[in-house]
């Protein structure tokens, strides 16, 4: 199995022509071209629920392709839109559902809401990116994970909202070290931790989110590999190195000193 770092820079590297790619697979080309020539058609909520391609699509391109069987919850959100602060979908942790109705906005344009690029391009942009990213995950879950990490960290506002998201919550208790458990702590202080440790504006900075991504992949790496190293006598220099390269040695070396 490749690394979760060799993976993660097979796609993201060339992230372009890796979009190109998964583009152009049977499947993905196929359900695209379908989207297109029928989501012009859509004028209401059930148009858009009623055909089980399009909606499943859209339900896949936005990461809730797991929901999709739960079209009343769907059909609510929908419904109620997020121009009320207490809508259903404004009530839901996970943002990925405020951005999906944001997207398909019948409550707010009505006929007109798939008239938008959001709802149409940027809807495909979205699905061919997260097929590359199932891509990764067939070869390296970590990969998966940083490179979705990549995609929505930029947009975070608040640490709260990582907590919300099942994938950027594992990426961050890895980098920083954290264990699974702290997930059943109290939500507050889960906060409280993790903002004591980063500030999620500086994801908005390319180059320290390049190197906390880097980070996750070396402490992902480690915590899942199958050799059973003790990266502590490895870090000082001890110990065997069977199974992790001088790169990722390196890595773990700064990350030791501090840096990410």
């Amino acid at each position: 199995m490749l690394s979760v770092a060799a993976t993660y820079q097979m796609y993201g590297l060339n992230l372009e022509s890796a979009l190109d790619r998964v583009s152009q697979q049977p499947v993905v080309s196929r359900e695209t071209e379908y989207y297109k020539a029928n989501i012009a058609n859509v004028k209401s909520i059930d148009d858009f629920m009623n055909d089980d391609r399009l909606y499943q699509y859209a339900m896949k391109a936005h990461g809730l392709e797991d929901m999709t069987y739960a079209k009343a919850f769907m059909r609510k959100a929908l419904t109620e839109g997020i121009d009320d602060p207490n809508s259903f979908a404004n009530s839901l942790a996970n943002s990925r559902y405020k951005d999906f109705v944001e997207t398909f906005n019948f409550e707010r344009y009505g006929e007109t809401a798939i008239v938008f690029d959001r709802a149409q391009q940027g809807t495909v942009d979205l699905y061919v990116r997260q097929v590359l990213e199932e891509d990764a995950g067939a070869l390296n879950e970590g990969a998966r994970l940083a490179l979705y990490f990549e995609r929505k960290a930029p947009e975070l506002e608040t640490t709260l909202e990582v907590l919300a998201d099942k994938a950027l919550s594992q990426v961050v208790r890895t980098a920083l070290g954290l264990p699974e458990e702290i997930a059943a702590m109290d939500l507050d202080k889960q906060v409280d931790l993790i903002s004591s440790r980063l500030d999620v504006e500086d994801f908005k900075d390319p180059e320290k989110l390049a190197k906390f991504i880097e980070r996750f992949n070396a402490l992902w790496q480690i915590n899942n590999s199958s050799s059973q190293l003790n990266v502590t006598a490895l870090l000082v220099g001890g110990g065997s190195s069977t199974g992790i390269g001088s790169d990722l040695l390196a890595t773990l070396q700064n990350l030791k000193l501090g840096g990410i």
